[in-house]
């Protein structure tokens, strides 16, 4: 379709994308966060989804009860995200003020959810997903249905497009922000930048598997010594051990949206990507934006879910997210 040139454009002083990064996820804005969306007025409901071969994924349902929905936007975090993440709330808390309701659900071992199913997460669970996303349509099936997601989350929405017609998915428009398309670059990408990011998620990965395994010992009885390997190689670990994959190329390949992949998506999809982004490389997306149902809009800064605003911390992605799915109600 096209590739627009985004008018995001931060003071000069917010214009590294390690701050961006790092500002995104800051106390300060988990403070700003929490009000902007408690201040609404909406009503909350914490959803267990039962979506079939056992498994129980978690959600939030939000809703403000003085207006009518003018849609349902299911939003998708990132990878050792949660429905309380930061960009979640505040993200959520715009879409209620435009007159949307609003399903936050939390991937598997995702938030306060690692007791609901015994196997562990991986990014190839797009079933489940693609389950629990047709669970919500039929539950509040007069809504029309949007799907937004952030980084790995991103990744989960764009295959959700993909999807969307061969598995009955009523989505209308996909939204992503700086979303994964070709995990084994990013890793590469990972392993070659600043070790921030990497230890960070390391850090992240590491304590939800140690909680895993207190909560299922019969089943997860690996040693410490695996909780201190290396992001390959602890990925290369699980992989083999929780997959039907036979190596962890395969792996990364199971849930790429690179190369060609995206360039017969069956309803439309919007991305929103910054071209200094620390975690995802930007290569993939100039490909990506010819396709015939792909936008991208491409920000010369921003960092990775960033796009802090101003000191206030705000934020452009969410209101990015908003304006977008907005436009077609």
């Amino acid at each position: 379709m096209s590739q627009l040139r985004s008018e995001f454009m931060p003071p000069r002083w917010l214009r590294s994308p390690h701050l961006q990064s790092v500002l995104s996820s800051s106390p300060l804005r988990a403070i700003r966060a929490r009000r902007r969306l408690h201040g609404l007025g909406a009503t909350h409901e914490a959803v267990v989804l039962e979506v079939g071969r056992g498994v129980r994924l978690q959600g939030v349902h939000s809703l403000r009860p003085d207006i009518e929905p003018k849609g349902l936007v299911v939003l998708l975090h990132g990878w050792e995200g949660s429905v309380d993440s930061n960009y979640m709330r505040l993200t959520a808390a715009r879409l209620l003020d435009a007159g949307f309701a609003v399903f936050r659900l939390n991937f598997r071992d995702h938030g306060d959810s690692h007791h609901l199913n015994e196997g562990i997460f991986h990014s190839n669970r797009i079933d489940e997903i693609v389950d629990a996303v047709r669970a919500i349509a039929t539950r509040w099936p007069d809504q029309p249905l949007f799907a937004a997601g952030y980084s790995l989350g991103g990744n989960f929405a764009l295959r959700l497009a993909l999807r969307a017609r061969s598995h009955g998915l009523p989505l209308q428009r996909v939204v992503a922000v700086c979303p994964l398309l070709d995990p084994a670059r990013t890793m590469d990408a990972m392993e070659n930048g600043l070790p921030l990011y990497m230890r960070y998620f390391e850090r992240k990965w590491r304590r939800s598997l140690a909680r895993k395994r207190a909560l299922f010992p019969g089943t997860h009885s690996f040693a410490d010594d695996v909780l201190h390997l290396r992001m390959r190689a602890l990925t290369e670990w699980m992989v083999l051990r929780h997959t039907d994959f036979a190596t962890l190329d395969q792996y990364f390949e199971g849930y790429s949206v690179a190369g060609e992949r995206l360039r017969d998506l069956p309803i439309p999809v919007d991305i929103l990507m910054a071209a200094d982004d620390p975690v995802i490389p930007l290569r993939e997306f100039e490909e990506v934006a010819g396709f015939p149902n792909v936008q991208v809009e491409l920000a010369a800064h921003g960092g990775h879910c960033g796009f802090i605003e101003n000191a206030k911390l705000d934020g452009y992605a969410e209101r990015w997210v908003t304006t977008r799915l907005s436009s077609v109600v």
